[in-house]
């Protein structure tokens, strides 16, 4: 019975390990990743005929954390949770320079890794670049138009450098 016993607990012993092992095999496939590829939501802009009026409504009615430029929006990495991550929210003049090549109201910032390749794969599919990346302290950046003439903002996030610099985020 004992002999029983213990080879049942071996077992069970080496369905755990096993299964940590998968984790871990798991996630570091995960942050090995680089292929050209959105990740997720960066931002969301729109023009305002007054933004630090729109600022200030959000902030004082909706409990935004407001900065000068917008709201930083803190999140946890799915894949790392121990990493903060952030998305930008921020009203624009109607004349902002961001809103260039569009007439739309509003522009979608997309979170993406390898920036640089997803732009080589864009051109290679004939996609509008409307300008060439550009590189930040808080990450790098360039525009396309999708199919509609919308502008779109590709974003590959330095998230370390915008935890460093601190402030009030809206969580």
């Amino acid at each position: 019975m004992k002999f029983i016993y213990l080879v049942l607990v071996s077992l069970l012993l080496l369905t755990c390990l096993h299964g940590k092992k998968d984790k871990v095999t798991l996630q570091s496939k995960v942050i090995e990743d680089t292929t050209p590829r959105v990740t997720g939501i960066g931002g969301i802009f729109f023009k305002s005929q007054d933004p630090q009026a729109a600022r200030a409504w959000y902030g004082d009615n909706l409990g935004l954390a407001i900065h000068p430029w917008g709201s930083p929006f803190e999140f946890r990495n799915a894949n790392r949770p121990e990493e903060i991550n952030y998305l930008s929210w921020g009203p624009f003049t109607e004349d902002a320079e961001n809103f260039e090549e569009t007439d739309a109201t509003f522009m979608i910032n997309y979170r993406v890794q390898n920036l640089a390749g997803l732009l080589k794969n864009l051109k290679a599919k004939d996609i509008i670049v409307v300008n060439e990346l550009k590189e930040y302290p808080h990450g790098k950046f360039a525009h396309i138009l999708d199919l509609e003439g919308n502008k779109i903002e590709l974003w590959e996030p330095n998230d370390a450098y915008l935890t460093s610099i601190g402030g009030a985020t809206t969580k």
